[in-house]
């Protein structure tokens, strides 16, 4: 069995074919997916989304784009919405100053927000990091509280900084199909090198979709195709490499359960 630990079943892109999008998943052995909120706003349809997949779970929160432009929302608001049962993680909120959507102190403020929701609720934090290494690191290490706080990099492909920092502070780290595209050399040496315990797969679907589907819409069937990728990078199994990722997601992300057999 796989998980996908980041995709946006929400997004346009899929309406009208969740439920084409969430069979082919699960005929490619993509037991659990995660849904992921990037607006407080739009959380009743993500939520709505996972409420109706036995198999899917969603999280609460703001993507440092919509830093500026989503309604104030503070940690208690994101605290009484994590209760929900299907919502297992919080975020994906972070630092983004490649594009920089919001200004730079707003994403700081919201970030700094979800790190004590986390911490106040016990879930994972999604973190979304670009062109902001230094400052992420020091954010979470400011904030970690004697392991208080867990988590994970999701699509990660940024630097050993980023990735070494994270993994001594407990979180884990995620990748998608970037790891896949020929110019990723020096994520494929993180990813070679990365404790196998820290090791989660997503899409971070509709987008970046994995060789051999490059330049398609993603989906979260395809996390197959990564994961078999990262199973030849690491010398495992497809299939040890399936178990240990999940595993691991189980492990941080507690609130999920694992599918009964069929």
């Amino acid at each position: 069995m796989l998980v996908d630990s980041h995709c946006h079943l929400d997004f346009k892109d899929f309406d009208g074919e969740l439920d084409a999008v969430v069979g082919r998943a699960q005929d490619r052995g993509v037991g659990t997916m995660v849904t992921i909120c990037t607006r407080v706003s739009e959380f009743e349809r993500v939520r709505r989304i996972a409420e109706r997949y036995e198999n899917v779970y969603c999280s609460v929160g703001i993507h440092p784009h919509e830093a500026a432009s989503e309604p104030d929302t503070d940690v208690d608001q994101l605290v009484d919405l994590a209760g929900h049962p299907k919502v297992v993680g919080i975020g994906e909120a972070g630092l983004d100053f490649y594009y920089d959507h919001s200004p730079r102190d707003r994403q700081r403020e919201v970030f700094l927000r979800h790190i004590e929701a986390a911490k106040r609720t016990g879930l994972p934090l999604i973190v979304h990091s670009r062109n902001a290494d230094p400052e992420t690191v020091d954010m979470l290490r400011d904030n970690a509280e004697n392991g208080r706080l867990s988590g994970v990099i999701h699509c990660f492909s940024s630097t050993a900084h980023l990735s070494d920092s994270a993994v001594k502070l407990g979180f884990c780290i995620s990748f998608s199909g970037i790891v896949t595209f020929k110019n990723a050399v020096e994520l494929r040496e993180i990813a070679g090198k990365l404790p196998v315990d820290r090791l989660l797969v997503e899409t971070d679907s509709p987008y970046l979709a994995p060789v051999p589907h490059r330049g398609k819409r993603n989906e979260p069937a395809f996390v197959a195709d990564t994961a078999a990728f990262l199973a030849g990078l690491r010398a495992m199994t497809p299939e040890d490499l399936a178990e240990r990722t999940t595993a691991n997601f189980f492990q941080l992300f507690t609130k999920a359960k694992r599918p009964t057999a069929s």
